[in-house]
């Protein structure tokens, strides 16, 4: 059975299919409708409904209360429709966002690549080219777990915007069931399943100011995406990432980062360490990513748009950083999507975009 959703103030319909939920229905339309974890935990993508009859679905309490539900709210990543229904959403309009809707692929394991002690890229080919923006991401399913993963594309896509291969980065993490299946299981020559592109997280060129990227852990894997489209597509602002790991060992793709700063002068590359010893031969920052670069840029961030990709920790001590060296909420964009370890922290409502 199919129903109809109208989203206002978009004023568009779609079909949403008997047990899908409204926000894949809608991302498969191309429409973008604010999200982060996609497990019902967070509350980022909360919708009125206007009209009609939903089903909550698995939408945890909290980030559902029972009085949001009497008024008619429900969460669009977990809720399906009992009849036809119109939501109204916070849809912001972003002059840089393309319109991607989301697709399934099949990948064939091409390449197993360990980049860290913790840290393995997977090299997809992909059955039919991905359209994306560099700083998306994808939801891969795991075999056998009857569960899906979220990854940023590591690579950029070709001068038309897509590419027939992607590269994935995945951090081992202790007892998690997916990354651990990832690093222990999966072979090369292996067929896995993914769909996408997700996110709204993407360079804001029409700004046309300088970028600052702060990146830590596996969180290089956009930035890496962004910058490298960048400079092949001829960006002149300057570009700087900072970028943050405990130890050298695990500080990955940083020859490339180097040579592109010889390549490019108007990109510049600020690795720091965290733990590296006293005394050692590091030349580099030491710290954590944002003393690193709250020194680069002697505490004045002004002018900027600042991109955040990393733990949640690193994150917010970011965000308070850039805040207190002048640079606004509107200038500051992090990626959105969430574990569900990760969604059970809870950000003030006061931040709206990041």
């Amino acid at each position: 059975m199919t129903y109809q959703l109208t989203i206002e103030p978009l004023g568009a319909t779609i079909d949403v299919e008997e047990g899908q939920t409204l926000l894949d229905a809608a991302l498969r339309q191309g429409i973008y409708i604010p999200h982060a974890c996609g497990h019902g935990l967070c509350g980022t993508c909360k919708v009125q409904v206007a009209d009609g009859e939903v089903d909550h679905g698995a939408a945890n309490p909290f980030a559902l209360m029972d009085f949001e539900r009497d008024e008619g709210k429900t969460l669009a990543c977990c809720a399906t429709l009992q009849c036809d229904t119109t939501i109204e959403a916070d849809i912001d309009e972003e002059p840089d966002a393309e319109i991607i809707p989301v697709r399934d692929f099949a990948a064939t394991v091409e390449r197993i690549e360990r980049l860290t002690p913790t840290i393995k890229a997977l090299h997809l080919r992909l059955d039919k080219p991905i359209r994306f923006q560099p700083g998306q991401y994808v939801q891969l399913e795991i075999p056998g777990l009857g569960q899906s993963r979220a990854f940023s594309i590591a690579n950029a896509p070709g001068a038309d915007g897509e590419c027939a291969q992607v590269e994935l980065n995945v951090r081992h993490v202790p007892g998690g069931a997916g990354t651990t299946w990832l690093h222990e299981q999966l072979q090369e020559g292996a067929r896995l399943r993914l769909a996408g592109p997700y996110g709204r997280f993407f360079v804001r060129r029409s700004a046309r100011l300088p970028m600052v990227f702060l990146a830590g852990g596996s969180g290089l894997s956009s930035p890496r995406s962004m910058i490298h489209a960048l400079l092949a597509g001829g960006c002149t602002e300057p570009v700087t990432l900072v970028y943050g790991q405990r130890s050298r060992d695990e500080l990955y793709y940083d020859d490339e980062f180097r040579a592109l700063a010889q390549q490019h002068p108007q990109f510049t590359y600020v690795p720091s360490l965290s733990a590296e010893p006293e005394g050692s031969d590091w030349s580099g920052a030491r710290g954590f990513v944002h003393q690193a670069a709250q020194a680069h840029f002697q505490g004045n961030f002004a002018g900027h748009k600042a991109y955040l990709c990393g733990p949640p920790p690193m994150v917010e001590a970011c965000i308070a950083t850039l805040m207190q060296g002048r640079l606004f909420e509107r200038d500051i964009y992090t990626e959105k999507f969430l574990s569900a370890a990760d969604a059970q922290g809870a950000r003030s409502p006061l931040f709206k975009r990041v």
